[in-house]
């Protein structure tokens, strides 16, 4: 059972997941690939909104979307875009990366050998990554700017959209880990976490969300945040 209690510190690590940025016209826009085609139909949306003349999709596959996606997750993000109107013309895909870091790196090193400028970024991902990618991109690419974007929705609209309540927290509660973790390995920036959410997140691990959890070389879940 999901108690009152884990839906409150839910939906408080839910919104500091996202960056609440105002979308702005960028020089490209970059969509990292994932088990949700939502992040194709976003940057599909920005596109048609003039918000950037050329999009990037990026990813391999991952045990997640081996299946759902078989011929790589920015291939499939790229039909996505293609039966939503966007020209060929207008998509590049960097097919390679298995995680954020070589997302950011592999499109940056991409638009390089194109001979493409890029000043600033329009990074599309799913709605409680927003932060993650933000994070890594600031460090892995710095002189540009990075405006963050996801499909506009709330938690119980993304819920529905996975349909398991369980799973979603799980993912939520990984990601914010990862926030807590990755810049002490060089993975990404250090954003600021307040009290409440480091709160909230302790008490769902203790509550047992934590199968999105990276693990320690012992095998244990590295759930607890350092006081």
């Amino acid at each position: 059972m999901i108690s009152t209690q884990d839906w409150a510190d839910t939906r408080l690590i839910w919104d500091y997941h996202q960056m609440g940025h105002t979308p702005q016209p960028c020089s490209v826009a970059i969509g990292l690939g994932s088990h949700d085609l939502g992040v194709a139909d976003a940057a599909a949306d920005w596109y048609h909104r003039g918000m950037a003349p050329l999009l990037v999709f990026t990813g391999a596959t991952s045990p997640t979307t081996r299946e759902r996606m078989p011929r790589g997750e920015a291939v499939h993000y790229r039909e996505r875009a293609l039966e939503l109107g966007v020209p060929s013309s207008a998509v590049l895909v960097e097919p390679r990366a298995r995680n954020t870091g070589e997302n950011i790196s592999f499109c940056r090193e991409l638009l390089r050998e194109a001979g493409i400028y890029v000043s600033s970024v329009l990074l599309i991902s799913k709605p409680y990554e927003e932060r993650r990618a933000y994070a890594t991109a600031r460090k892995l690419w710095p002189e540009v700017e990075i405006v963050s974007a996801s499909s506009p929705m709330t938690l119980d609209e993304y819920i529905d959209t996975i349909g398991d309540a369980q799973l979603v927290i799980d993912m939520l509660v990984g990601a914010l880990q990862r926030l807590l973790v990755y810049p002490e390995q060089g993975f990404m920036i250090s954003q600021q976490v307040p009290h409440d959410v480091t709160e909230a997140y302790e008490r769902l691990c203790r509550q047992g969300f934590t199968s999105r959890l990276l693990r320690d070389t012992t095998g244990q879940a590295r759930s607890q945040t350092r006081r």
